[in-house]
């Protein structure tokens, strides 16, 4: 027997009651303990999920720890003490051992890399200094972060807010995953700032739901914009005043390009602004070596949680670590290797600086073409763009879609058209050297089809 079980409705089934495992349970009254605001914002799966204390993973911790003649417990092959491998992988990866490789990762990450990772964030966001987060989880990457949230907190109906420019993967996320409701609000106001007021009264119509999911991508795909530290400022009161309101607010800090700002903007995560703001909004990291460190295809990256109860915290680690399990297992364990030896090296600061300038370098390039008065102020305007890999183009006398076809056909260049008049091209992948060419071809591509 269970011995005690909650017991909670059946979404299926809203008359018959389904027993819920303690250790949910236990994780709930944590939860409740600390911030009875934050477990009202738990998904119905976010209730019902744990991490087992007890089982394979549990016994085999146990094992490891106390069996000293034979293991026999960890689903993986052993020889000669060490993780089975194949000499023609090993052979190309011989500058690491095998047990920093083969075996399995913990199901949150390499200890030493999350703690790393946590005096990363700590040094690069001061305003977290005297502020309580949780040690940070490896994901599989951004997107899982993502899903994570979405799985924990999103529920049929509820209002996933996020700019009309942004990352088409959120829909999928939050809404075909989870069916959560997008509300979009202008990204700009007319002075091409960030629309704060847009975000709060998007914000403030959910009043009778009394829940909100946020999202906020800064630097922005696919704008590039980052905003100033007024605008900062603007965004967390907007989120404090729907708190204010009697609003739970979930707010996910998507930093995916994190600290690549090229102007004067923020510099650092609103997370840390939104860290113990108040009662009803839960603040949320998702960030990762991903983009960051160049790293696009080793999917590392992390979600940390911020609030005043430590316990709270551990409660939200645990049904975090309960999702991991229930999806993937555990992250990649070469992965992290690779990106924690990278982290500790003497030369990554200053490796990580030199692409840095090459990022900076683009961008400065890009806008001072667009500056020049080259191509007229006819064909287009651009959206403001200070951080980042990419910028859009508003083009003002073709469809952004025929342009994007016109120029893939015709010229050989690869562009992405969003609605019916932004086309975003990243900067990223495109020598300096290259960009008075590439934009050469759009406006080309552009006066074509006019004519056509």
């Amino acid at each position: 027997m269970l011995g005690n079980v909650n017991s909670m409705l059946s979404p299926k089934n809203p008359g018959r009651m389904k027993l819920m495992n303690p250790l949910a349970g236990q994780l709930n009254e944590s939860i409740k303990a600390g911030n009875e605001h934050v477990y009202d914002m738990l998904s119905t799966l976010g209730k019902e999920i744990y991490f087992p204390k007890e089982g394979i993973l549990s016994q085999s911790a146990e094992a490891g720890a106390h069996a000293k003649k034979y293991n026999a417990t960890i689903g993986i092959a052993t020889e000669g003490g060490v993780p089975m491998h194949l000499g023609v992988i090993q052979d190309k990866l011989s500058a690491y051992s095998p047990k920093d490789l083969y075996s399995y990762a913990p199901p949150a990450g390499k200890p030493e890399l999350r703690t790393v990772w946590r005096e990363k964030m700590l040094r690069e966001n001061p305003s977290l200094e005297d502020k309580t987060i949780s040690n940070p989880v490896v994901t599989n990457a951004l997107t899982h972060g993502l899903s994570i949230v979405a799985d924990l907190f999103a529920e049929p109906g509820d209002a996933i807010i996020y700019p009309d420019k942004n990352w088409e993967n959120y829909e999928l996320t939050f809404g075909i995953r989870r069916h959560g409701e997008i509300v979009n609000y202008p990204l700009f106001t007319e002075e091409m700032t960030f629309n704060s007021a847009g975000l709060e009264e998007a914000l403030l119509a959910q009043k009778e739901r009394g829940k909100a999911i946020v999202l906020l991508n800064f630097p922005n795909n696919p704008t590039g914009y980052t905003p100033g530290i007024k605008e900062g400022d603007e965004i967390v009161a907007a989120i404090l005043r729907a708190a204010e309101e009697g609003i739970n607010v979930v707010v996910v800090s998507d930093d995916a390009y994190f600290g690549l700002f090229f102007e004067d903007s923020l510099k650092e995560s609103l997370f840390g602004k939104l860290a113990h703001l108040h009662p009803r909004v839960l603040p949320i990291k998702i960030d990762g070596a991903t983009k960051e460190e160049f790293v696009w295809g080793f999917r590392v990256g992390f979600i940390t949680y911020a609030s005043e109860d430590k316990d709270l915290l551990g409660a939200l680690e645990q049904k975090t670590l309960g999702i991991i399990r229930a999806t993937i297992s555990s992250g990649a364990h070469p992965s992290q290797t690779f990106v924690l030896d990278a982290l500790k090296s003497p030369q990554f600061e200053e490796q990580k600086e030199e692409k840095f300038q090459i990022m900076k370098g683009r961008a400065n390039k890009v806008k001072a073409l667009l500056d020049s008065g080259k191509y007229g102020d006819d064909v287009w305007t651009y959206y403001p763009f200070n951080s980042g890999y990419f910028m859009c183009l508003k083009l003002h006398t073709v469809s952004a879609e025929a342009l994007r076809l016109h120029l893939i056909h015709n010229y050989g260049l690869g562009t992405i058209a969003l609605g019916e008049t932004d086309l975003r091209i990243a900067f990223s992948c495109i020598e300096e050297e290259q960009l008075e060419d590439l934009f050469d071809l759009v406006y080309t591509g552009v006066r074509d089809l006019e004519k056509a």
